[in-house]
């Protein structure tokens, strides 16, 4: 019954637009959905090594960073104990401790100077976590690191100046003077401390070996952080303009790709954590090093949540654009004010995008570029879903929205089936179908 009804539409010669339109194939070929697939994959791939070098960037490379995230670390209670035993450690493996309280005693107790330097051992740990509580001496260590960073940094980035030597081929920290300014407030005579070796408290940081392919490295990293990101949206961007007729799933597939790799940076910093903690820390220092990990990664930690975030935001908004009920129940309810008031929706949309923005969030809400790059792209998405309702329930009209289950019936005064081919075919131009619905539909229409 419907073949004889949909072929006098067809041939209809007021209607061969229509007509034309309706038996044109939207659905995309398989090699270019391999071409879209592949991009797509590929761009994931690369926006996790992107993260991983902007991480490097923000966190290791820039000094307010480091400033910021050394003072975290002098306040963790954790990580003074630590920093108080290891200093105890080299104060006693580098001065005969007896020997300095056997100088200092009267004669007739030098004889307890062997045991109470034992005895005193303790009590000095938990005297140095009390000093390094103390904003002298948290200042002390808070500068001696930003200076040495920032020296670092210049080494690294083969600039000129002083600061960390290079003896020997070597850079390297030097903490002896915190040293002996931590001895002297234990009580230690000068003539003690004159005798710590000047190498106590020398932290090697590269050695000869190393300094080159690190320059190598800074370089590559700085370079890359800012080209794998732009590679990052050509690579997206190109797959959903290849993908006309499917681009709402192409949107929701890269949504679900970043939410991916927002996932896997979070596994990683956890995995990765505590294998350093468990394998490469001594028993002693594991809980300090913890500390350590969390706060020198929490600049990583920071991008794969906003990662994780805008992905679920990409991919739940596809599915929004989506033919699923409730999806299309939403749509018909917004639509009156989407097609009629557009100055509500756009005051709406800036006023909540303006709360996220003094709310900063994610850091691309804090700068310049991010602030512009995510107001872009939420406009382009309101004129987009505008776009669509306009189709599916255009001002002062009773259509509904054709799904892949419920065409209208081609019978009485409904309209006939070359008017709603027509109609699929713009829906799955505009991407509120997929292919394999719209050939469902198309199926059904035809009877």
């Amino acid at each position: 019954m419907a073949a004889p009804t949909a072929t006098p539409a067809a041939n209809d010669p007021k209607k061969p637009k229509a007509a034309a339109a309706s038996t044109t194939p939207g659905s995309l070929s398989r090699k270019r959905r391999i071409i879209i697939w592949t991009l797509v994959v590929l761009a994931t791939i690369i926006a996790l090594v992107a993260i991983l070098t902007t991480w490097v960037k923000r966190q290791m490379l820039d000094n307010t960073a480091w400033n910021k995230a050394t003072i975290q670390v002098i306040e963790d209670p954790k990580v003074k104990t630590a920093i108080a035993t290891y200093s105890v450690n080299q104060l006693y493996e580098n001065i005969n401790v007896s020997q300095a309280l056997e100088q200092r005693l009267p004669p007739n107790l030098q004889g307890l100077a062997a045991p109470l330097a034992g005895a005193l051992e303790q009590p000095a740990t938990q005297g140095i976590t009390f000093l390094l509580g103390r904003p002298r001496v948290q200042n002390l260590i808070v500068n001696a690191s930003t200076i040495a960073h920032q020296k670092l940094i210049n080494v690294l980035e083969n600039k000129t100046g002083h600061g960390i030597s290079t003896g020997n081929g070597e850079v390297t920290l030097d903490l002896h003077t915190m040293l002996v300014d931590v001895g002297t407030q234990l009580g230690l005579s000068q003539s003690a401390l004159a005798r710590l070796p000047a190498s106590a408290g020398t932290i090697t940081l590269l050695k000869s070996n190393q300094l080159s392919a690190a320059q190598s490295g800074v370089q590559a990293i700085r370079t890359l952080s800012v080209w794998l990101f732009v590679a990052v949206f050509v690579l997206y961007g190109l797959a959903i303009y290849l993908a006309r007729g499917a681009r709402r799933a192409t949107l929701r597939n890269v949504g679900i790709g970043l939410a991916m790799v927002g996932l896997i940076v979070l596994v990683i910093r956890t995995l990765l954590g505590n294998y350093i903690v468990s394998s490469l820390a001594t028993p002693g220092y594991q809980p300090a090093t913890h500390r350590l990990w969390l706060i020198g990664t929490s600049i990583l930690g920071q991008i794969g949540e906003a990662t994780l975030l805008y992905g679920a935001i990409v991919a739940l908004a596809a599915i929004f654009a989506g033919p699923t009920h409730p999806a299309t129940w939403l749509r018909s309810k917004l639509a009156p004010v989407l097609n009629e008031h557009q100055e509500y929706v756009w005051g709406a949309v800036g006023f909540i995008f303006l709360l996220a923005v003094l709310w900063g969030g994610t850091h691309a809400l804090r700068t310049w570029w991010g602030i512009l790059l995510l107001a872009g792209l939420i406009a382009l998405g309101v004129v987009a879903l505008r776009r669509q309702t306009l189709q599916e329930f255009p001002p002062g009209g009773q259509a509904e929205p054709a799904t892949a289950g419920a065409p209208l019936p081609v019978s009485g005064g409904a309209p006939s089936a070359a008017d709603e081919l027509s109609r699929l075919h713009e829906l799955h131009r505009a991407g509120a179908i997929s292919d394999h619905e719209y050939a469902q539909a198309k199926k059904l229409t035809l009877g």
